[in-house]
C-alpha cells in the first residue's frame, strides 16, 4: 500500500487557515544603519509640541496616558525643545549608527537642558572632547560600559554629558 501526500511549502496551516510563512531577509538586504535614538526622540518632542499647539491633545499628561508612559518621561522628551536651536538641528542631523550602541543618549543631554541660557549650552557643547590619556587606551572599559572612543579621531568626551555634540558634528563618509 502506497500513500501519497502533497504538501506545499511556504505556507502554514492552523486554526486560522493557510497563511504564507514569513521569510527572513538575506543578510545583504538588511539595513546596515539606523537613526540614533536621541534623533528619534527630538523628532518626537517636536511632534508632541505640534499636537499640543493644534489642540489634538490637551497637555503632556494626556500624551503620557495615550502613550502608556509616565508624565516624567514625556517631560524628559519635551525638555529637548529647551535646547538651543542649532543643537536641536545638530541632533536631527546626526549621522546614522552603523553598528553597536548609539554614541550619545538622551540622558546625556539632560545636564545641557538644565542650563538656562543658550550661550551656556553652546559653550558646554563646544568643550566636549579631550584627548585620551596614554594609560586610558590600555584599560578595558568599565564593567557593563562600552568604550565610547571615536575611532576616527581617537578622542573621547571629557564628561559623561559631553558625548552628545562630539557625535553630532561627524559627517557620514561618502560612498
Amino acid at each position: 500500500m502506497t500513500i501519497s501526500v502533497t504538501r506545499t511549502f511556504g505556507e502554514t496551516k492552523g486554526r486560522k487557515g493557510s497563511r504564507p510563512l514569513r521569510r527572513s531577509e538575506p543578510e545583504n538586504n538588511r539595513p546596515t544603519s539606523r537613526l540614533p535614538r536621541v534623533t528619534k526622540l527630538m523628532a518626537l518632542a517636536i511632534r508632541f509640541d505640534q499636537l499640543i499647539r493644534d489642540g489634538v491633545v490637551k497637555d503632556q499628561a494626556e500624551i503620557a496616558r495615550l502613550g502608556l508612559v509616565t508624565r516624567a518621561r514625556v517631560t524628559q522628551i519635551m525638555n529637548l525643545l529647551n535646547l538651543a536651536p542649532e543643537i536641536q538641528t545638530a541632533i536631527l542631523d546626526m549621522t546614522l549608527v552603523t553598528k553597536g550602541r548609539d554614541f550619545v543618549t538622551e540622558r546625556e543631554f539632560r545636564k545641557m537642558v538644565e542650563l538656562p541660557a543658550w550661550s551656556q549650552q553652546r559653550r558646554l557643547g563646544e568643550s566636549f572632547q579631550t584627548p585620551l590619556s596614554a594609560d586610558a587606551e590600555q584599560r578595558p572599559p568599565a564593567r557593563g560600559r562600552v568604550d565610547k572612543t571615536s575611532p576616527a579621531t581617537g578622542l573621547r568626551p571629557a564628561t559623561p554629558s559631553a558625548r552628545s555634540i562630539a557625535a553630532m558634528h561627524k559627517t557620514a563618509p561618502d560612498k
